[in-house]
């Protein structure tokens, strides 16, 4: 059997962040539910591109619009092997929703893999999930991490790092390292083609 992933994801998130894995999990063989509080299977949430052009911080363009596959008001956390929390803006507000919360706490406590990038720390700090934890992300939210009573692993943009079942990578160029990490944590459970 395929791991089932679960990926919570909502407007604005980085469009690299959300593409990437949801396709390269695909083609992994796994099975991968994109939901987004508020919507169903079939919307779709905007992405926004985040890009590194010599300012003092990224810039922000409008992406791709990506289609929802699952409807988070019917999902069970509990039927769900895996975690995804892509970055960009959406982790923000998504911090706010009591069930996003309840969701990420529930794969952190079971011990389930989870992977975050980029702003999707913003979640786990909310959820204060990572104390004690080797935790990398966007540095702008190291502050938040440390503030979670994590240590902020101040890696390149191309690494990821893990800390038992938790995988975090500090924006998109790290995908291949931290894809990598998370499929290790998931097992020899991919298949090599589509979920049915």
């Amino acid at each position: 059997m395929s791991a089932k992933i679960l990926m919570i994801t909502g407007d604005f998130t980085e469009d690299y962040e959300t593409m990437v894995p949801f396709q390269a999990l695909l083609a992994m063989g796994y099975q991968v539910d994109a939901v987004c509080p508020g919507k169903k299977a079939g919307e779709a949430v905007a992405t926004c591109i985040h890009d590194f052009e010599g300012d003092q911080t990224y810039t922000e363009k409008r992406g791709h619009n990506f289609t929802l596959n699952a409807t988070f008001a019917e999902i069970d956390v509990t039927s769900y092997d895996a975690l995804v929390i892509p970055g960009g803006r959406a982790p923000e507000y998504l911090r706010l929703d009591a069930d996003v919360i309840a969701a990420v706490s529930h794969f952190m406590r079971a011990d389930k893999p989870v992977a975050a990038i980029c702003h999707g720390a913003q979640i786990l700090t909310a959820a204060r999930v990572i104390e004690g934890r080797t935790v990398s992300a966007y540095p702008a939210c190291r502050p938040e991490v440390e503030l979670a009573g994590a240590t902020y692993a101040d890696i390149a943009v191309d690494a990821a790092v893990t800390d038992g079942n938790l995988v975090t990578a500090p924006a998109w160029p790290a995908h291949p390292a931290w894809l990598a990490q998370f499929k290790a944590l998931l097992g020899g459970t991919a298949t090599g083609s589509l979920a049915a």
